[in-house]
């Protein structure tokens, strides 16, 4: 019966609440904002806000990618860390220049993940080791396709400690990098 009443957009996979529009600066805001405590059984902290299309875009990321790159390792994951989420800013904190999909609600930002166990998986530290970074590299591929861009560290310097994950569309498909 909880688990009915915390679903998001009627996804009993999808712990959180809706909050509805959000307003930002200029162009800025989500139409159909959500807060998200949970996916598939692994919490999320912080609680990211963000638009329905990316909260529906990080169920089959998270079943079909995170979980099965992970295993059993520590008894499997608890937690993903959050970097970033909605955020009425320009890209990459700029004092001008053009909206990221932060802005809209369309992206979300990963730096770990915590195992049941306690011991935590980071891209940062983790990305070029021999286990840990064989787990993310499959995570980060498994995004591609499910996401409009997916970026990580091997895009560029402002990627290095986490995983972008957006659902923009472009004709050309996914944009992973």
């Amino acid at each position: 019966m909880a688990r009915a009443r915390g679903q998001v957009r009627g996804d009993p996979n999808i712990q959180g609440e809706e909050i509805g529009r959000i307003n930002g600066r200029g162009a800025c805001g989500v139409e159909s904002a959500v807060r998200i405590k949970s996916v598939a059984d692994v919490r999320m902290i912080p609680q990211p806000t963000v638009g329905c299309r990316t909260a529906s875009a990080l169920w089959p990321w998270v079943v079909n990618g995170a979980k099965p790159a992970v295993g059993s390792a520590g008894g499997g994951i608890a937690s993903m860390g959050v970097v970033s989420h909605y955020a009425d800013r320009n890209w990459n904190s700029a004092a001008s220049g053009w909206l990221f999909e932060h802005a809209f609600g369309r992206a979300i930002d990963i730096a770990g993940i915590k195992l049941k166990s306690g011991r935590e998986i980071t891209v940062l530290r983790g990305w070029n080791t021999a286990g840990d970074g064989a787990r993310l590299r499959k995570m980060w591929r498994a995004a591609c396709g499910l996401f409009g861009t997916v970026l990580g560290p091997e895009a560029n310097r402002f990627h290095a400690d986490h995983f972008h994950f957006d659902t923009a569309r472009y004709r050309s498909g996914s944009y992973c990098r």
